[in-house]
């Protein structure tokens, strides 16, 4: 019951900030203006992840569990969360930013939050990174904040998938016994769904980097908490699908923009989204089509936390399967029929 009224009072501040961020926002003129690659067709406020930290922090707070690790994540939640919001206001350069996100790694991996060792996955033994802990730490954290980050380009579309994400973790943590991290999880859930109700299509608010990288950082930071105290094929592989819509698009964007041969860090049109899109699909049908997908993953996230090692791995055998072949048919992974053609084309013209 009290972890009950403390999801509801993240989910009522949440919903209280919002409007108010809105209304900041207009003030501070901090607001995402309408571009080529941006569905949006006016001036939206972005403010929004103000919101989300502020809930978050007032329902971890008011959840009264001050540990070291607890005054860890709020710390380095907040480092992250003002980089992106002086990003939003003034703009500041990737390297910046990423150092910000670097930082507030470390200072979580100081509060007790460090990826130590993994599990094989064929025969259930521990795997020591020894010296590579803390880079592949600050690796993972960085990562998928950015992850969320690039996601965030329908309205609704990274807060819905961030929280459907919060509610699987809640939903594994608790089957494994981890209490604490299942509790930090359902109040960043509620946080992201309070936020939701005005981020939906149509959108009053963005969130902001200030809000998408705060949701990516806390969400991989909660893996991390996870993985501390298991020693299952979980640790491996359940956080990964558990955020396969940002992990994934992640991932093929770097191999599709490879075989495009365009910069890594360049942005395209090429995301998921983007791709539904193009099929002829609303932006409504976008983003719920990928919420499915997204509870469709949390669904095998959670059956593979209940099943044997090797019986997770086929089922990981199989999600990948099907991923691949998924992206692959969108035009996700190697690009669609047009960017194909003008990669070649200007492979054509430097060759000429």
């Amino acid at each position: 019951m009290y972890l009950f009224a403390t999801v509801l009072l993240t989910l009522i501040v949440a919903l209280v900030a919002t409007p108010i961020s809105i209304r900041v926002a207009d003030k501070l003129h901090i607001v995402d203006q309408p571009n080529a690659r941006k569905v949006h067709q006016s001036s939206i406020p972005r403010m929004g992840g103000v919101a989300i930290y502020i809930a978050f922090v007032a329902g971890t707070m008011f959840l009264g569990v001050y540990t070291r690790q607890v005054a860890a994540l709020l710390v380095s939640g907040t480092i992250v969360m003002l980089f992106g919001l002086i990003d939003d206001a003034r703009g500041i350069s990737p390297k910046v930013k990423l150092l910000g996100q670097v930082f507030a790694s470390l200072v979580l991996i100081q509060g007790g939050f460090c990826i130590r060792f993994i599990t094989n996955p064929f025969d259930g033994g521990l795997i020591s990174l020894g010296i590579f802990a803390v880079p592949v730490t600050v690796i993972w954290l960085t990562g998928v904040s950015n992850a969320v980050n690039l996601i965030d380009g329908l309205d609704g579309l990274s807060a819905g998938v961030s929280a459907i994400a919060a509610l699987t973790m809640t939903i594994v943590c608790f089957t494994q016994g981890d209490v604490v991290t299942a509790a930090l999880a359902a109040i960043l859930a509620a946080a992201a769904f309070g936020f939701l109700r005005y981020n939906f299509h149509p959108a009053k608010t963005f969130m902001g980097d200030c809000g998408s990288l705060f949701l990516g950082f806390i969400l991989g930071a909660l893996a991390v908490m996870g993985l501390s105290k298991g020693a299952t094929v979980i640790s491996i592989f359940i956080p990964l699908i558990i955020m396969g819509i940002p992990v994934f698009d992640t991932f093929f964007a770097i191999v599709r923009r490879m075989f495009l041969h365009r910069p890594i860090f360049q942005a395209d049109n090429g995301h998921l989204h983007h791709s539904l899109l193009s099929l002829g699909l609303s932006h409504m049908q976008t983003v719920l089509i990928i919420y499915a997908i997204s509870i469709v993953l949390g669904f095998c996230a959670v059956l593979m936390a209940l099943l044997t090692s090797s019986q997770a791995v086929m089922v990981l055998i199989i999600i990948t399967i099907v991923t691949f072949v998924g992206a692959d048919r969108l035009g996700v992974l190697r690009g669609n029929r047009r960017q194909i053609i003008s990669a070649s084309d200007k492979r054509e013209r430097n060759s000429v």
